[in-house]
């Protein structure tokens, strides 16, 4: 679907794609920084010669984290007092990864908890061997349960506890894939034309929420809502948020469908109240390098920052979520 880039050609679509998010005009809804994010503060910081650039979270009971380093092909855990621990590092792919969909490098993504412990996450390499759904149980070795197009970039993964039914967006193709958590082949759950990228990356990062699947479009700078029907199918996909240039992953408030959006290439985050309209919470000089994930914790907000263009101060940053 896309022309294999070579690295210098990967590092120019990266940059121009960032610059593109960072100059987009700013929407009529948006504000300067604002509240009602506080107290931010890089708690862990990471080292990006050993290819620690942090792409997705998942909250782990007791304060702690886990994350996906996306060049370093791991899955590590971050304690409370910040302290890092490899988990697992996937095998590299015989080619080296040169041909994984528009990125050019293998890379971990995604990651979910569910809540006997056990991790499930995605795996993009461009080959058919790796690619996919991995899983990792405690204790256990990383386990590939469900195989992906080795031509697409799957990127978010949600996980519905209830049907235990898992959920992955793909990036390239534009499609949402739902499995079960046991494994198997994935089905096609929605190719809605809201999930296409433009030429760079669509579809990314991914919720389950109040009974539907909420996906951003990176290329788009959408959040969309597509409803979970009865029979487990997609209902027609609304679009709730637009002028989120770069949209990366987001996380809900608690405070209906309020939620908090990383915005990769300008280094910010941004609130999107349930209305569509939103204000910049967060940016680059509170700590934040091109931002990949953000979760929540109570009141205290986690931001994952890769540094994939900034190239300097990968890191997890704290804030507090003023009521």
């Amino acid at each position: 679907m896309f022309k294999k880039l070579s690295a210098s050609a990967v590092s120019a679509a990266v940059l121009v794609a960032a610059a593109a998010a960072a100059l987009s005009p700013v929407t009529a809804s948006a504000s300067a920084r604002s509240a009602p994010l506080s107290g931010a503060r890089i708690a862990v910081p990471f080292d990006l010669a050993e290819g620690q650039t942090p792409e997705n979270i998942a909250l782990a009971p007791g304060g702690g984290a886990y994350i996906t380093f996306a060049k370093g092909r791991q899955v590590a855990e971050v304690s409370r007092k910040g302290t890092t621990r490899i988990l697992a590092t996937l095998p590299e792919p015989a080619d080296g990864g040169v041909h994984t969909p528009v990125l050019g490098f293998p890379l971990t993504v995604g990651i979910v908890r569910s809540h006997d412990g056990t991790l499930y996450f995605l795996y993009a390499t461009g080959t058919p061997d790796l690619t996919g759904v991995w899983r990792l149980r405690p204790g256990g070795r990383p386990q590939r349960i469900a195989a992906l197009p080795a031509d697409g970039l799957p990127n978010g993964l949600a996980l519905n506890p209830r049907t235990r039914t898992l959920y992955v967006t793909d990036s390239v193709l534009g499609t949402v894939w739902s499995l079960p958590t046991t494994g198997g082949t994935p089905s096609v759950w929605s190719t809605a034309p809201e999930l296409a990228s433009t030429g760079f990356l669509g579809a990314n990062g991914l919720k389950i929420h109040n009974g539907a699947v909420w996906a951003s479009n990176l290329d788009k700078g959408t959040v969309l809502r597509i409803p979970i029907l009865p029979n487990g199918r997609a209902g027609s996909v609304r679009t709730e948020a637009t002028g989120l240039p770069g949209i990366d992953d987001f996380a809900f408030t608690g405070h209906g469908d309020q939620l908090l959006a990383t915005l990769n290439g300008s280094s910010e985050v941004a609130l999107v109240r349930p209305d569509g309209s939103h204000s910049i919470v967060l940016t680059h000089d509170d700590g934040l390098e091109n931002p990949t994930s953000i979760a929540l914790r109570g009141n205290t907000v986690h931001v994952l920052s890769a540094a994939y263009v900034t190239a300097e101060n990968p890191n997890l940053l704290l804030a507090h979520l003023d009521e």
